[in-house]
């Protein structure tokens, strides 16, 4: 996505929690330096949060988040089609797929699952992470469901004909299923002018090993992957921070470079966090930046960021979106993703490579 054309972008209602991502034990323990612990800035504002910044000359510039959905809604993604938001979110109370809509970011339709039916090869139940893009005569869904015969998460890809759906998948095997890697999960997508790029995590750690994300060229006239094409390796979670899973990729454009940001450690953990990397191409190669501890982390009443994920608002200004923690961290402490919202500004490409 690019900066002049993102194709992503209160009254909370209790639904039963999605089941996530099993990580073994001995992986949530893994410390964070101490960098990571001295980020003490706070913002103690109910349903506002001061953004804390490592001071790096290539950090990305933002203010103020803020709580836009207060309800569980993981791994969001926001599109914006004719000033109306678009908020799809990972499975919850039932739903393969939730989306909310709103005209301001404050005030919210009801969800409704976009995804009534899951192909045939799917699991109901852990349906995670959409990302739905606007192409030629309709809309996209990549999105990660459980294959049956194997138990883990896959990436697919659903189509509508409007932003609202609902969205249908006529696959009988998946997109990708890296089983050698413990699965695929996490679907992104990045436009680098006429071609576009998938972005994804392998569930590498389901395997006691580090996560990787990875990209591919798309065929633009089946959403696809582009014939001849192969996967391409970004990054590698190698910070002791980003442990036990380094997931959800994010890659925006800006004046010729490339951001990719990620949400590392547990994602049920208040420690979890948001970093980045710059890349020369959606193939890379990309430097991570902040090995050292997160770029984002949890203050004032969220916990835990994850998730990230762009989209602009009706004035065309560009904003991050993610889920936190609130009301406490963990589904066992009662606690929900809320979705996130906090205005972005990129430096200069002379500034960050």
């Amino acid at each position: 996505m690019t900066l002049e054309s993102i194709a992503r972008t209160r009254a909370p209602r209790r639904l039963v929690p999605a089941p996530r991502r099993r990580v073994p034990e001995w992986l949530r323990t893994w410390p964070i330096p101490l960098t990571a612990l001295l980020m003490t800035l706070r913002l103690l504002i109910p349903g506002t949060a001061q953004a804390e910044v490592r001071n790096l000359p290539t950090d990305p510039v933002r203010t103020m988040a803020t709580e836009a959905i207060g309800q569980d809604f993981a791994d969001p993604t926001v599109l914006v089609v004719d000033g109306v938001y678009y908020a799809y979110a990972t499975n919850s109370d039932g739903m393969h797929i939730q989306l909310m809509t709103s005209t301001d970011l404050v005030n919210w339709s009801s969800p409704i699952d976009t995804l009534p039916t899951l192909p045939g090869w799917a699991r109901t139940g852990r349906t995670w992470a959409p990302e739905v893009v606007s192409v030629a005569g309709g809309y996209r869904m990549y999105y990660s469901p459980e294959e049956a015969s194997s138990g883990r998460e896959c990436i697919s890809m659903a189509t509508a004909a409007t932003p609202q759906g609902p969205f249908r998948d006529t696959s009988t095997t998946p997109l990708i299923c890296q089983l050698d890697r413990g699965g695929s999960i996490d679907p992104d997508v990045v436009a680098d002018g006429t071609a576009s790029y998938l972005i994804w995590k392998s569930e590498d750690n389901a395997k006691h090993k580090p996560t990787n994300i990875w990209a591919r060229q798309l065929d633009p006239a089946t959403g696809g992957f582009l014939a001849g094409s192969q996967n391409t390796r970004l990054l590698t979670a190698t910070a002791s921070w980003q442990q036990p899973s380094l997931e959800g990729p994010a890659m925006i454009s800006d004046s010729g470079g490339y951001y990719l940001f990620y949400g590392a450690h547990a994602w049920d953990s208040g420690r979890s966090g948001i970093g980045y990397a710059t890349c020369a191409s959606p193939l890379g190669p990309c430097v991570d930046r902040t090995t050292a501890g997160p770029w984002l982390t949890g203050s004032g009443s969220m916990s835990g960021p994850q998730g990230p994920s762009f989209f602009t608002d009706s004035s065309g200004a560009p904003h991050l979106a993610f889920a936190a923690w609130v009301g406490g961290v963990g589904y066992k402490s009662d606690g929900r993703r809320a979705l996130w919202t906090q205005p972005l500004a990129l430096p200069q490409p002379a500034t960050r490579r």
